[in-house]
């Protein structure tokens, strides 16, 4: 069961502060999918699937909307299975447009990271509320 049946099935909304799915985009018919929501003040995007040039732009467009909107972005990234220098790219000039936090990075994102240096620039955190509380 991947990161978005199981995680998505356990959000609730509570006073709490628990998960809750906003707002769910993404064509699950073909390509990567995207799911984004509100949690504690920061914009959470949750991406699954391959990024690279020809299926970069859902992704630029909800990681920028959220930039220009919200104090603080979360990227989920541990259901990315490819990432190449646009993704990469990409993280880097949102970190650029405010303050990003990368959550949970696959194995391959986590790799394309560390071989670039871009593990030392990009702050990376093992959950959404460790994420959202720093």
């Amino acid at each position: 069961m991947f990161w978005n049946e199981a995680a998505l099935s356990m959000c609730t909304s509570s006073a709490s502060g628990t998960l809750t799915p906003e707002r769910i985009t993404g064509d699950t018919s073909y390509g990567p999918e995207i799911r984004q929501y509100e949690y504690r003040g920061a914009r959470v995007i949750a991406a699954f699937g391959e990024y690279d040039l020809g299926s970069i732009a859902p992704l630029r467009e909800a990681l920028h909307t959220a930039a220009r909107q919200y104090p603080k972005v979360v990227l989920e990234a541990s259901a990315v299975t490819f990432a190449d220098s646009t993704f990469l790219n990409l993280l880097i000039l949102t970190h650029q447009m405010g303050t990003l936090r990368v959550v949970a990075p696959s194995a391959q994102v986590r790799r394309l990271c560390e071989i670039t240096g871009v593990d030392t620039v990009l702050e990376i955190r093992r959950t959404i509320e460790e994420a959202a509380a720093s």
